[in-house]
């Protein structure tokens, strides 16, 4: 295999993969309805708002604030 080829291969293979991660707020809203939570309730509004902001943190290569 020649090196553009080798290259193309592993744009392709990282575009697919990162395609597949979908949004911070479907997996947020995915996390949540796999505890039982059902979309539109209270609780899965404070849990999604919750999962939304763990993720954003996570992906923005920033601490969580502690609880103390």
């Amino acid at each position: 295999m020649t090196t553009k080829m080798m290259i193309a291969g592993l744009a392709l293979a990282s575009t697919f993969g990162l395609s597949a991660c979908g949004t911070v707020q479907s997996a947020a809203q995915a996390d949540c309805t796999a505890v039982g939570l059902r979309v539109g309730t209270p609780d899965f509004d404070a849990c999604f708002k919750a999962r939304v902001r763990e993720r954003e943190m996570d992906y923005s290569n920033t601490f969580l604030p502690s609880s103390n």
